[in-house]
């Protein structure tokens, strides 16, 4: 076990989902979550809200199957502690501005911040209503988010991070990084998906990309229809979970180019569909590839080695390939997989594209006499793939779960 204990700030879906991955991880000695607010009437429906989930059953059938038994115990009122599989966790439900959480009196040096509320690291500790930096004035060394960062107009602080793990974790540095993101599900997921066609292709090949996620509801969305906020330009975030498909936005494409800065390079487009399951996402990426015209066209057969083989290798334990036909509750609770291909709906279409050069930008005369002809060929492919991600625990909280360990582990 680490000598340092885990902190959770928020006990919504990730932080929730948290204290299962490191109550069977043991990498902590304790972990002290703060809810900021009395939940229920005891200390017992803390325990039950963290017990069972409607999506993932209970935690000890999670870890052990349909034989184990409860392994929650020990519950102290007075203290707000309890023992999960071994495990101590501290619940504290004074306090919200994080510059309050007595991390420093809980011995915390490391705090998952997974409320959505604080990810602007440029704000200052005492920002109004509340700031991410106020972790370390209550005595955390570090900490991640469970989300992206959203900064306003401020420059982007040498003291912050975004990392997927497996692309570019390794640019963390314990001495410079006090604030590091684990992205998005969708980013994670996203990442595994181009990393492997720009290591094949190179930069210069890619043309241009676009995605959509087909993704399941998130905690921010509404069970029934509510009249929307005064100010509020998207009226469909307002609009019934359970009888809609609902067209939203994304910040994958942003988040991406924070993970794989050669994507800035790449004209990008990132859209995100919502629909009624309660987790189990899809991404479709579409690419466009310039082929070399002395080889035969990149086809289906090639794209899906260039994943197998990712897979296999130097992706191994992120990336996972499949041949199954799959549907969205195949992945469920799928663990360690930010993405898994959908081999089998891999498409990819060759065609020669005209460019006609005196549309260009700067063709003059002196450039054009320099071809024989004005009008050009050049084969482009339309790659189309699929890829899988359990939104939650099987493809987001067991890589948030990676970085905090491999963060913790880094400490002095």
């Amino acid at each position: 076990m680490k000598s340092g204990r885990l902190g959770i700030n928020g006990l919504g879906r990730i932080g929730k989902l948290s204290i299962w991955q490191h109550v069977g991880r043991k990498e902590f000695p304790e972990i002290v979550v703060n809810m900021g607010r009395p939940i229920g009437t005891s200390l017992d429906d803390v325990a039950r809200f963290i017990e069972k989930d409607s999506t993932y059953g209970t935690i000890q059938n999670y870890l052990y199957g349909y034989k184990a038994g409860r392994l929650i115990e020990n519950l102290d009122e007075k203290s707000g502690s309890m023992v999960i599989h071994g495990v101590r966790v501290t619940i504290l439900r004074d306090v919200r501005d994080p510059k309050e959480i007595p991390w420093k009196k809980h011995g915390v040096d490391v705090v998952v911040e997974s409320t959505g509320k604080f990810l602007d690291p440029t704000q200052p500790p005492d920002a109004p209503g509340g700031s991410i930096r106020g972790h370390l004035a209550a005595g955390a060394k570090k900490v991640i988010a469970s989300a992206p960062f959203k900064l306003k107009d401020a420059p982007w602080p040498e003291d912050a991070l975004t990392t997927v793990m497996g692309i570019n974790d390794s640019e963390y540095d314990p001495e410079t990084h006090n604030f590091i993101s684990n992205a998005s599900c969708t980013t994670n997921c996203l990442a595994y998906m181009i990393k492997p066609l720009l290591d094949h292709f190179g930069l210069e090949r890619i043309l241009t990309a676009s995605m959509a996620t087909i993704h399941a509801i998130t905690g921010s969305q509404l069970v029934l229809d509510r009249a929307p906020k005064a100010g509020a330009s998207d009226l469909r975030r307002n609009r019934s979970v359970l009888n809609n498909i609902i067209l939203t936005t994304t910040g994958a494409a942003k988040a991406l180019a924070l993970v794989i800065p050669e994507m800035k390079e790449i004209g990008f487009v990132a859209e995100s569909v919502r629909i009624p399951t309660s987790t189990g996402s899809l991404i479709i990426l579409a690419i466009d590839i310039q082929d070399d015209a002395e080889q035969a066209p990149t086809d289906r057969d090639l794209i899906n080695q260039i994943y197998s083989d990712a897979a296999e290798k130097e992706k191994k334990g992120y990336l996972q390939y499949s041949d199954e036909q799959n549907v969205s509750a195949d992945i469920i609770g799928h663990p360690l997989a930010a993405a898994i291909i959908e081999g089998t709906e891999t498409q990819t279409r060759t065609a020669n594209i005209s460019i006609d050069l005196k549309r260009l930008p700067g063709y003059t005369d002196e450039v054009g006499a320099c071809f024989a002809r004005t009008v050009i060929d050049v084969p482009v492919t339309k790659v189309v793939v699929y890829a899988w991600y359990d939104n939650e625990m099987g493809g987001y909280v067991h890589t948030l779960a990676d970085r905090t360990v491999s963060v913790a582990a880094m400490l002095d």
